[in-house]
């Protein structure tokens, strides 16, 4: 009930505020309605152009989930935003990351958790944890075909209408809470395409309770089994230690567990706790600018 509420939630605010234009403190913002799709709904895709676009030649690009939240607090759902404009255009001016676009993809509301859930962690959950989790997909997940739009048709697109540098080495992928779990699981499927993906605040626990969880359990099997290369790829992971974020210290730790298992390193793998932050957009702009140092950062 308290999931579809705050879908219901954030639908009604999104109607209203369809349309607008962010206020932004730096860059352009070029934004495509109804971008089609084969496997998923439409949707909108915001792309932003920082300050100088295209004089650095080719970009970078970030791509990052529930694009809606990404600018001016102002005309979002619930008047938080991420910064992008303010933190990323900062770093870019100090010349601390190299150039880069981001690619803010808007969730589909009702549907949110449905395309964001590691869709083949089902295949290793026990009986119950799928009673429980299914609902919350409205019995239908759709990560990977979520993926698929992603890879298949918006990069294309992307690519062939920016400036883009295309390979892995200059792709990333970022998110918090599901929009975390639907992040690694891209870097996990298509480890030949993104080579960074940042996870704030990641909803491990799929449902909104801890004792008495497997599914937790399922996410770290199947991550087990398809991690990425660790020479070849950075991940990042934080969270905070209130509302939601209290629930995810103890799955964390399991989930680096399995990363220093597979060969990651302080290099290539960072984890970070911070306390007192809470479940927010507000939370994730404080520190937004560790994980896009920690993936785009140019050398000292």
């Amino acid at each position: 009930m308290k999931i579809c509420l705050l879908a219901l939630l954030q639908l009604l605010a999104a109607a209203a505020l369809f349309g607008q234009m962010p206020h932004l403190s730096s860059g352009t913002l070029r934004r495509f309605e109804q971008f089609a799709s084969k496997f998923v709904d439409p949707r909108t895709v915001d792309v932003w152009l920082p300050d100088g676009y295209p004089s650095a030649g080719k970009y970078a690009v970030l791509y990052m989930q529930d694009g809606q939240s990404l600018f001016d607090s102002a005309i979002t759902w619930n008047h938080q935003e991420w910064g992008v404009d303010e933190t990323i255009g900062a770093l870019l001016r100090d010349k601390k990351i190299q150039p880069c676009i981001v690619v803010g993809i808007w969730n589909d509301g009702g549907y949110r958790h449905a395309e964001y859930f590691p869709q083949k962690a089902i295949t290793y959950m026990n009986d119950s944890a799928r009673r429980e989790l299914m609902p919350l997909l409205k019995n239908d997940p759709r990560g990977d075909r979520y993926l698929k739009f992603l890879v298949r048709e918006l990069k294309p697109f992307i690519d062939s209408s920016f400036a883009t540098l295309q390979d892995p080495a200059h792709t990333f992928i970022m998110g918090s809470s599901m929009g975390g779990l639907i992040s690694l699981y891209a870097i996990c499927e298509y480890p030949e395409l993104f080579s960074g993906a940042a996870c704030l605040s990641t909803h491990w626990t799929g449902i909104f309770r801890k004792e008495n969880n497997t599914i937790p359990s399922a996410i770290l099997a199947y991550l087990r089994d398809h991690l990425p290369d660790p020479g070849h790829h950075r991940i990042y992971f934080d969270h905070g230690t209130q509302t939601l974020d209290s629930m995810y210290g103890d799955f964390q730790l399991a989930v680096d567990s399995a990363m220093h298992a597979a060969g990651y390193t302080a290099k290539n793998e960072k984890s970070l706790v911070f306390g007192g932050a809470d479940h927010s957009e507000n939370a994730w702009r404080k520190r937004l600018q560790i994980p896009v140092i920690f993936l785009l950062g140019l050398s000292p």
